[in-house]
């Protein structure tokens, strides 16, 4: 049947809202497994890395050492963070006279003639009242990171069917060596946005922790060690990095001017590195407009919330090579891609793993 131009983008349309829809409504399903992809993806390119440059390790061994050391890596993360976490709101029960002072300086400033105390606002806030929001947001926290985990298990131990499987999808040797390049630019995708992420947010925690020890600010390394964490979230994160260590700093500085000028620091060096920096290296390296990367941020956090923000540039880069495998599409990927090819990224070469028969 033939359809009007008008009829055919009527449908394109529907069909876009009822898969956002479908998306939100699935969100608590698929935000798990996607994460669980991503994870595999990072520790199957580890093992790779351990099969290029430990040669002397045998075959079987290259995945569980990978699996061993992203766990090992991920629990002292969340070790260091929790255990800091708390040394925190210990020491701000313990300060809090310097945070009375604290705001009665911001209040001057701001013309307020009888700030609140910290005491006041405490009880203003009627954390009780929250007590039971904050169970139910960590107790979805702690089943999501069990299921993360559980995906992540499966999908490992699946990995070595999976090149079988593409033979039988795709018969065909031309086809399914198409199909190959399509997966293994998805994958190398995924790699250059970790590592460019791992680069900049390495490159930004350095010179944050360089200005904060020059300040006297305590804790400089923790406060170093968690920007390099947060930055992994596009925007969002650098703006909670340049706000967090400044609050603290007006908390056990008396004068103003030490969080002033880190405030001011630590804006200087997220611009120069989140809005010169990366946008370059992701336009290179992820062939994907900086504009897209804003706007694929709102447009999967809308969906999915934090997961979506951690997610939404590789997320985006996987829609624009699999939108430019078909000619119908291709027209989107071209919009979306930074320089208008969206095939000109480069392609791995498609090598069999020691654990993988070939193609």
């Amino acid at each position: 049947m033939q359809h009007s131009a008008v009829s055919r983008t009527s449908i394109v349309l529907a069909s876009t809202v009822m898969v956002c829809a479908a998306l939100a409504w699935a969100a608590g399903i698929l935000t798990p497994l996607v994460l669980a992809l991503f994870l595999t993806v990072l520790i199957d390119s580890f093992a790779r890395f351990l099969q290029r440059h430990a040669p002397f390790l045998p075959g079987w061994a290259d995945l569980p050492l990978a699996l061993l050391i992203s766990t090992i890596g991920f629990s002292l993360t969340l070790w260091v963070v929790v255990n800091n976490a708390a040394a925190f709101s210990a020491q701000l029960m313990t300060d809090a006279p310097r945070l009375n002072r604290a705001l009665v300086q911001v209040a001057a400033i701001a013309g307020v003639q009888t700030p609140p105390t910290v005491e006041a606002l405490i009880n203003q806030m009627n954390l009780a009242h929250y007590a039971g929001d904050v169970a139910k947001a960590l107790q979805s926290f702690g089943s999501g990171a069990v299921y993360v985990f559980i995906y992540t298990g499966f999908l490992i131990a699946s990995r070595q069917g999976l090149m079988r499987k593409v033979v039988a999808l795709w018969p065909n040797s031309a086809e399914r060596r198409r199909a190959v390049d399509v997966f293994s630019r998805i994958r190398d995708g995924v790699e250059r946005y970790l590592w460019i992420q791992t680069v900049t947010g390495a490159a930004i925690a350095v010179m944050s922790w360089a200005l904060m020890a020059s300040m006297g600010l305590d804790n400089a390394a923790f406060w170093a060690f968690l920007i390099f964490v947060i930055v992994f979230i596009p925007v969002v994160g650098g703006l909670i990095a340049a706000i967090l260590p400044p609050l603290f700093a007006l908390v056990q500085f008396a004068t103003l001017w030490q969080p002033v000028a880190l405030f001011c620091g630590l804006q200087i060096i997220l611009f120069v590195v989140g809005s010169i920096v990366l946008p370059r290296m992701q336009r290179d390296g992820l062939n994907i407009d900086p504009v897209v990367v804003l706007l694929s941020l709102a447009f999967w956090g809308a969906l999915w919330g934090l997961p979506g923000m951690f997610l939404s540039t590789p997320l985006t880069v996987t829609g624009i090579i699999i939108l430019a495998q078909f000619d119908n599409s291709r027209w989107i990927a071209v919009l979306l891609s930074g320089d208008g090819k969206p095939e000109s990224g480069p392609v791995s070469s498609i090598k069999s793993s020691r654990a993988e028969p070939a193609v």
